[in-house]
């Protein structure tokens, strides 16, 4: 399933300065009934969003007006836990393109990039200046640029760079995931299949 091609990303970003975020706090086991990606943007973190009447609660800050953007700024170990694939769904549904952390848990990062969410890890002192940037100002803006993969805060200019595997680089940059690159390829797999001796 081909998705959003990403390559600059300007925008405001969402704080959740919690450590270990597990997947079952990013989506509750109770939702991955489903096996299309479509509608757990709904129940992203839906125990911290809501309560038990299905009313939200304001003070968890995807129910804040204040904040908005297509970044997820999170606390040191996001995506830890079970590995389910939901957690990565949840995400993207939702509508972040980017997740930022000091630390990512493996399999949920490796989830994030087969379906278009970019996972930028940073050092603990620039995810503290970020933020402390945004909660001087909501509205402030990060820049993360995935063919030069930096981040960029820019109110100050200040900037990290941020590791990726060149293969998932490349498809996220074209908006591939696995089999959109398999099928791109297409002609140059039945040469090479032509040449074989068997």
């Amino acid at each position: 399933m081909a998705y959003d091609k990403f390559n600059i990303l300007t925008s405001s970003a969402v704080p959740l300065p919690i450590e270990n975020v597990d997947t079952d706090q990013i989506i509750p086991a109770r939702f991955l009934k489903a096996t299309k990606r479509e509608g757990f943007g709904d129940n992203l973190f839906r125990d911290w969003r809501y309560n038990g009447d299905d009313t939200p609660k304001a003070d968890f800050v995807l129910n804040d007006a204040t904040y908005s953007g297509k970044i997820l700024v999170g606390g040191k170990n996001f995506g830890s836990g079970s590995s389910r694939e939901h957690a990565a769904w949840a995400v993207y549904d939702y509508g972040f393109r980017a997740v930022v952390s000091s630390f990512f848990a493996d399999i949920f990062k490796g989830n994030c990039l087969n379906i278009g969410v970019l996972p930028v890890q940073i050092s603990p002192e620039f995810a503290e200046t970020i933020f402390k940037a945004i909660e001087a100002d909501p509205k402030t803006e990060l820049e993360i640029n995935l063919p030069n993969q930096t981040i960029t805060l820019l109110a100050t200019g200040q900037q990290e760079s941020f590791a990726i595997n060149g293969y998932k680089k490349n498809n996220m940059i074209n908006g591939f995931d696995d089999i959109d690159y398999l099928q791109n390829i297409k002609e140059d797999i039945v040469a090479f299949a032509d040449k074989l001796p068997y």
